[in-house]
């Protein structure tokens, strides 16, 4: 069997949803498990997250599947529904709705007057993708009172900053200047949020990042939040080479020794979600200490500079990252972030729960 395998830690999901709790005690959480739960797995993060007041991700039949599964908590569409003929089969299982453009909110003059659908207003607060714009709010929300198979109405905003110097405080004064805004619950901090500004807790936080153990702000790591990893990605070592100098290493030979040095070879590749365009001296863990990568990633394999590990050789554990390698340094390294290489956690690599 190929060493490559990826271990979902429930109890890092479990301490991670504390941690949540403990930055924003007075506030609801709504556990984030969209895009697989950001490659863990949705019903195994669902699982581990069961103390969470709710869920939001992006895909109505995942959805539907965790209703179906007994879960009873809030579950949250972010993106709303794509169409009218799906507002049966929101209403039927209880789903929320983020609402964020006019069509969605005509759509909804066709609900069955005992839907009861719950929605979240979303307002375009400065982030400029989905939201109606803070003057549509009062009409939107005025519309959606009156629309006898709409339920709970919340607001909901998203900030584009709170991860960066620029902050929160320009999005915030504009939800401020929204005509009787503060009448609704909201929904407003995403993980950088909650860490970060606790003025913006509010009624419901909405963390994705870091329940799986990464930090949200670019020079940062999980474990100075407090946070634990909630995947660990590793392999072994399966081959040496000892190069002599002026040897390449991989396709286009972009790494190239300057002395005798000893190559370790790794079973794992861009092929299993490891980044293609890692440099020379990305972070790896190799026996327990840490390494570089050597040459290009290939598809099934990629190299390690042994030359300082004396002790590492074939069969020698090696930590892409997780427990004992912070993704985000990987990610910093190869000039990406930690969601992107959770997220890309390929298909063919194999899951083992812990």
């Amino acid at each position: 069997m190929r060493p490559l395998f990826a271990t979902i830690h429930s109890a890092a999901l479990k301490h991670n949803l504390a941690v949540v709790r403990r930055h924003a005690p007075a506030s609801k959480v709504l556990a984030v498990i969209k895009a697989n739960a950001y490659g863990h797995g949705l019903s195994r993060a669902a699982a581990a997250l069961s103390e969470a007041d709710g869920y939001a991700l992006l895909e109505l039949d995942e959805a539907v599947r965790l209703r179906e599964a007994g879960y009873r908590q809030r579950i949250v569409l972010l993106e709303g529904f794509f169409g009218p003929d799906e507002l049966p089969l929101l209403a039927r299982h209880r789903l929320a709705a983020v609402v964020h453009c006019r069509e969605q909110i005509a759509a909804l003059d066709g609900l069955a007057a005992d839907a009861r659908l719950d929605v979240l207003l979303k307002v375009n607060t400065g982030m400029n993708r989905l939201g109606l714009s803070p003057g549509e709010f009062a009409a939107a929300r005025d519309r959606l009172r009156s629309n006898p198979g709409v339920g709970a109405i919340a607001l909901m905003t998203h900030f584009a900053n709170a991860d960066d110097a620029r902050g929160v405080a320009w999005q915030m004064a504009r939800l401020q200047q929204l005509p009787d805004g503060d009448t609704l619950p909201r929904s407003l901090a995403n993980s950088a949020a909650i860490l970060r500004y606790p003025e913006t807790h509010a009624d419901w936080v909405r963390p994705g990042i870091m329940l799986y153990g990464c930090s949200p702000f670019p020079e940062g790591v999980g474990d100075e939040a407090g946070l634990k990893p909630a995947m660990t990605l590793e392999s072994r070592i399966i081959a040496v080479q000892d190069l002599r100098p002026g040897d390449t290493v991989g396709y286009g030979g972009m790494f190239r020794a300057d002395r005798a040095l000893r190559i370790g070879v790794v079973a794992c590749g861009y092929a299993d979600g490891y980044p293609r365009h890692a440099p020379n001296g990305t972070p790896v863990s190799v026996a327990g200490r840490t390494t570089g990568t050597a040459g290009r990633v290939s598809m099934d394999l990629l190299c390690v500079d042994l030359s300082e590990l004396p002790e590492a050789g074939p069969g020698a554990r090696v930590v892409l990252w997780g427990e004992g390698m912070p993704v985000e340094r990987v990610a910093q390294a190869a000039g990406t972030v930690g969601y992107q290489l959770l997220c890309a956690l390929a298909p063919r690599v194999r899951i083992v729960e812990a």
